[in-house]
């Protein structure tokens, strides 16, 4: 980090006015605020973002960011949280779970237009403040995965299937109108989760 460079905050857990707002409420701008500001925060060094840069890049007043989520702070804590994904993807018994990963991250995609959690890869290589969005990560995905697999090498499987759903996110940005944005959830998890499985059932 870059001298006299402001510097960004540790994400926390703690409640703002975020989080007392669902995700994807319909007609406020939510959700528009919150794909302009992950484009921003893994873009750009903290210090360089602003809550007006965020307004105009969304679409929106200033205020109106204010409204849904407070400080710069704040909003970068919401950013950097991948703790309602994970919960989300990993909901399943672990005989399902590869099926369920795949089917779940496809629909929230196409639900949010957006992937939860593809954001992290934008921060790869940098070592400013965005490296706290690999930190969340790992904490909040990876090892959160760790924790339910059994058998040997658990860390490492672990962060084998974060790289499928990543490499997953990935192929479907590349290919917004190739064959996949036309096939269910169902058919993509028939031909992708046997290989997360695969990894999840290995003792």
């Amino acid at each position: 980090m870059t001298s006299g460079q402001a510097t960004a905050p540790a994400p926390t857990s703690s409640s703002g006015p975020s989080s007392a707002r669902p995700a994807g409420d319909p007609g406020s701008g939510r959700d528009a605020i919150l794909r302009a500001a992950r484009r921003a925060f893994t873009q750009r060094p903290y210090a360089e973002v602003t809550i007006r840069g965020i307004a105009a890049d969304a679409g929106v007043s200033p205020s109106l960011v204010v409204k849904h989520f407070g400080r710069k702070e704040e909003l970068f804590n919401t950013v950097a949280d991948f703790g309602p994904a994970a919960a989300e993807l990993f909901d399943a018994p672990l005989a399902a779970l590869g099926r369920h990963m795949v089917v779940t991250l496809v629909n929230r995609r196409r639900e949010l237009q957006s992937d939860p959690l593809l954001r992290v890869v934008f921060s790869l290589g940098n070592r400013d403040e965005r490296s706290l969005l690999r930190d969340r990560f790992h904490e909040q995905v990876t090892d959160a995965l760790t924790a339910r697999l059994p058998g040997r090498e658990r860390a490492l499987r672990a962060e084998l299937i974060a790289g499928h759903l990543l490499g997953l996110g990935a192929t479907l940005s590349l290919h917004r109108e190739g064959a996949g944005a036309d096939a269910t959830a169902g058919h993509i998890a028939d031909l992708y989760a046997p290989a997360l499985q695969s990894l999840i059932d290995r003792r």
